[in-house]
């Protein structure tokens, strides 16, 4: 039963696919928040670390141009590691402190910035798989 099992599940590239999308569409309901209601708290934040203004800007990458990259399967590896910046730019513009503190549930205040950094790292390693617009041709 448990070969029967393996044999079912061994989709390798369907996992990249599922992985692919799940945290690209996500991602782009961050983005199209954004598009909606503008950018105007990043920007707040982005000032408040010393930075100019237009940095805010990155945000319509990270969060509507990556995600589409990785629902299109287009420069997978790249944008996956773009996605991971991108993380590491909200933790830093968020709040640094938030490694070290814990929500009123239980989760790590980074949690939702981990998960998606990590998801990020782990598209950039394994790739894009076979159902990708545009393939690796080294990987054929």
């Amino acid at each position: 039963m448990l070969t029967q099992l393996n044999t079912l599940l061994d989709k390798p590239d369907a996992g990249k696919l599922v992985l692919r999308l799940s945290f690209s569409i996500m991602m782009l309901f961050h983005g199209v928040h954004k598009l909606v209601s503008g950018i105007g708290p990043i920007v707040g934040m982005v000032q408040a670390h010393g930075m100019p203004a237009f940095v805010a800007w990155g945000v319509y990458i990270g969060e509507v141009v990556i995600p589409i990259l990785l629902i299109l399967g287009i420069l997978v590896r790249p944008a996956a590691l773009v996605l991971c910046i991108n993380m590491l730019f909200a933790w830093l513009v968020l709040d640094p402190a938030l490694f070290f503190t814990t929500t009123k549930v239980g989760a790590w205040g980074l949690e939702e910035i981990a998960v998606y950094f990590f998801a990020g790292l782990v598209i950039a390693l394994i790739g894009g798989g076979k159902y990708t617009l545009i393939q690796n041709p080294a990987l054929r």
